[in-house]
């Protein structure tokens, strides 16, 4: 489920998990892949800190709120609307409480999940960068560095409810062991106990 997580110019903003049964992840309007997050940010983690370089990363965006859904109507089988609707119509939400862990092969819905959002969304580049002033920038979203650590760390957790069984893909152990060699200070400290 998605979290609020702090910006530093949009207030609050949503970002997470919506389906547990897709690894897709949402930046409030802006749709990814957890395994493209997760090579993004190895690709940062090797990158100097100062000079770095804006990565652009193509995503999926939805325009309209209707058009993204209603989230606790699709999870509570009452309202589906939009793309999150759609996706809950697809995959709904387990009867059994306890079920209600993200699927670590999560990947095995992508290209039904594809489909679905290029209905809803317009393609469109997202930069991600660091910045002098000591701010992470994702798209229109600038992140102070904590914040910024919560994001990675809500991904390698597997969001709320977490990861089912504590089983991780690959790709996110990846990208906790390219965080773990950065020398990058927009890093230093991601993992701490």
């Amino acid at each position: 489920m998605p979290l609020s997580f702090r910006s530093e110019n949009h207030g609050n903003i949503a970002f997470g998990f919506f389906n547990i049964e897709s690894d897709m992840l949402l930046l409030e309007n802006h749709f990814f892949f957890a395994d493209r997050f997760c090579v993004w940010m190895g690709d940062l983690a090797e990158e100097k800190d100062l000079e770095s370089v804006p990565f652009e990363q193509k995503v999926h965006v939805i325009d309209a709120p209707e058009k993204i859904g209603d989230l606790m109507g699709a999870i509570h089988g009452i309202r589906f609307t939009g793309f999150i609707g759609r996706t809950y119509e697809l995959f709904p939400f387990p009867r059994d409480p306890k079920g209600f862990k993200q699927n670590p092969e999560g990947f095995r819905t992508r290209k039904i999940i594809e489909k679905e959002i290029e209905r809803f969304s317009r393609a469109a580049t997202m930069a991600l960068a660091f910045h002098r002033d000591g701010k992470v920038r994702m798209g229109p979203y600038e992140f102070s560095i904590p914040v910024f650590h919560e994001l990675i760390r809500y991904v390698w957790q597997g969001g709320y409810p977490r990861w089912k069984d504590e089983i991780r893909p690959a790709y996110v152990q990846d990208m906790k062991d390219r965080i773990m060699k950065s020398g990058n200070r927009f890093f230093k400290g991601v993992f701490a106990s």
